[in-house]
């Protein structure tokens, strides 16, 4: 039997709602996942069970940025080591936040010893030879001959990032991943939904691990991740079993106020105030016919019951219920606002690059002009100034991948490294 857990969504390096103590959030989120296979190691050995893991398999999107801070590299490295230390391989492919044009993070830390880039050749741990398939922008698909290794371990599973049928948002088919390899998979350990879910597709098993920390309001589930066993049954054939764990993350608290006629900020407050609210990210949301809301002073209620932050959604405020809607306006985080017009428009990836930088609070005024020659200087480099073509079907794989979480990089620009720093 091999016995995996199944991860991917951290994110790490997400400054979200510009605080850092949710972007510390996100890194723990990730160790907390690591500890965990750790201490399957010493529990699993002393008490004889199964509760020992044999691998952890990062199904993408281990970063937030292409280009993480240096202090979440840091903890990413540490926690890695953590694991090797015990014995604990670490397998994962490469997703659409994290990936470049040219070396990964990922084999950065392949080269280090800590991790091993999943691919087309079987990875064999215990019983289960797993492979693996990047990101891969919707325009180049076509070109995917889905052409992997043979192996002879008992079980095999592809470990891939993507939106994959039949789960919300699908524009990959994840029938034809399986009818066109030439491998027969017995489980597809999927990454990039932020949402868990678990379906069976022409007798595979295909699941989303779903993502380790809240990177949008829209999450209001428990985070966690997946714990997979490969086994047999009596007959010899591959049997898959997959649980959920849940992880001890950041709590948000969700304050649904429907207002009557008459009604105010007052009864928003009072519902607020109902809720223990100690170091909680707090998030509003108001429809109804009451009075206008003030989002502040309902965010000052919250935060004098001890909230770490408060976001106030009114969706009246853009003419309607909820479901007449397509986007709501988030007054409580304006810039959240205008990063939801951007998303919209029909930008490159370097155009939505520049545009972050040119609003992006955390950067003084005196560092712009550098920031966006630097960033022109890397697309320069990336060949996507050259080829608009590949800079527009980037852009709309950027745009799909934002279903879940707003990919928007707030971190100090001083911290920052990139692949280049390490060659």
């Amino acid at each position: 039997m091999t016995r995996v857990i199944h991860t991917g969504d951290t994110h790490v390096g997400y400054r979200q709602y510009h605080s850092p103590e949710r972007r510390q959030d996100f890194l723990d989120a990730f160790e907390a996942v690591i500890d965990d296979a750790v201490d399957s190691q010493s529990t699993g050995n002393r008490t004889g069970s199964d509760d020992a893991v044999d691998a952890v398999i990062h199904a993408g999107d281990l970063f937030h940025d292409r280009r993480p801070d240096l202090p979440d590299l840091l903890g990413v490295l540490s926690a890695l080591r953590r694991l090797a230390a015990a014995d604990v391989p670490f397998l994962a492919v490469v997703g659409n936040h994290e990936a470049t044009r040219g070396e990964q993070w990922l084999d950065l830390f392949s080269d280090l010893g800590l991790a091993t880039r999943l691919g087309a050749e079987p990875t064999v741990v215990g019983d289960t030879a797993f492979y693996g398939l990047d990101h891969v922008p919707r325009s180049r698909r076509d070109e995917l001959d889905y052409d992997f290794a043979p192996h002879d371990a008992d079980a095999a599973a592809l470990v891939g990032h993507g939106l994959f049928t039949p789960f919300p948002h699908a524009d990959w088919d994840t029938e034809t991943v399986l009818d066109e390899a030439t491998v027969d998979f017995d489980a597809v350990l999927l990454g990039d939904n932020h949402v868990a879910d678990t379906a069976r597709v022409d007798g595979t098993w295909v699941t989303y691990c779903g993502s380790t920390e809240r990177a949008s309001a829209d999450e209001r589930d428990a985070r966690g991740y997946n714990l997979v066993e490969f086994g047999s049954d009596a007959g010899g054939d591959a049997t898959v079993d997959v649980r959920r764990r849940s992880l001890d993350t950041r709590p948000f608290v969700f304050v649904d106020v429907e207002l009557a006629a008459g009604e105010g900020v007052d009864r928003v407050r009072e519902q607020v105030r109902q809720h223990d609210l100690t170091d909680a990210v707090v998030v509003v949301s108001i429809t109804g016919e009451g009075d206008p809301v003030t989002p502040a002073a309902v965010e000052e209620a919250a935060l004098s019951a001890g909230a770490l932050l408060a976001r106030v959604t009114d969706h009246r405020a853009v003419g309607g219920d909820t479901d007449a809607t397509d986007t709501d306006v988030e007054f409580g985080d304006p810039d959240a606002a205008v990063r939801e017009r951007v998303r919209e428009m029909d930008l490159s990836p370097t155009a939505r690059r520049l545009d972050e930088t040119v609003r992006d609070g955390a950067l003084p005024d005196s560092n712009v002009r550098d920031r966006v020659a630097s960033l022109v200087d890397d697309a320069v480099a990336e060949g996507s100034l050259a080829d608009a073509a590949d800079a527009e079907d980037a852009d709309a794989e950027d745009a799909d991948a934002e279903t879940n979480a707003a990919d928007a990089r707030n971190g100090a620009p001083d911290d920052q490294v990139s692949m280049e720093d390490f060659q």
